[in-house]
């Protein structure tokens, strides 16, 4: 390979990852924080997965979706210092949960909707992982049953069990807030 040709390639490898980056970064950052429940260790997942994704870019073409490649591996990493690592801290205010508020609305009102939120997000992190992780990528990702099931290598059957599941275990730890708070 000609200097001139090199440097090109290497400007398209640069391009096409910082696209990477722009699309996936904030999306996989979430995901890995909804597994290990810790900012600082959901970003270094990501700076691990990042590498990985950028070593990997001669080898494209055998990718059948980067997107669903990029949450696979991004969730290993993620099992694996869970696996490795004896922190289990319970960080109840994710922002993948935030929604954004109206000024309009009373003061009390934002409070209430506040407080919900925050509860929502703690039950979620509250659930075990195989359910944790089907609500995440379902309801605050938007993935399908189809592409949750390529990225978990798991069978969609057993994905939409997993999904009613949990649902079930949300609806009762929000019953129990009603009754109790």
């Amino acid at each position: 390979m000609t200097g001139n040709t090199e440097s090109s390639f290497n400007h398209e490898h640069d391009i096409w990852f910082e696209k990477v980056m722009d699309n996936y970064g904030e999306a996989l950052t979430k995901l890995a924080f909804n597994y290990l429940k810790d900012w600082n260790l959901a970003e270094d997942v990501i700076q691990d997965v990042l590498i990985i994704c950028y070593k990997h870019f001669d080898t494209l073409e055998e990718i059948h979706s980067l997107k669903a490649w990029l949450y696979r591996v991004t969730i290993n990493k993620s099992k694996d210092i869970l696996k490795h690592s004896n922190r289990f801290r319970m960080i109840f205010n994710s922002s993948i949960l935030e929604l954004k508020q109206s000024i309009e609305r009373p003061p009390e009102i934002q409070m209430i909707q506040n407080n919900e939120r925050f509860f929502l997000s703690a039950s979620v992190l509250s659930l075990p992982i195989k359910y944790r992780e089907v609500i995440i990528l379902y309801y605050y990702d938007g993935l399908s049953i189809v592409e949750i099931s390529h990225i978990l290598n798991v069978n969609e059957n057993t994905l939409k069990t997993r999904l009613k599941r949990a649902r079930g275990k949300l609806r009762v730890l929000m019953e129990g807030r009603e009754v109790h708070g």
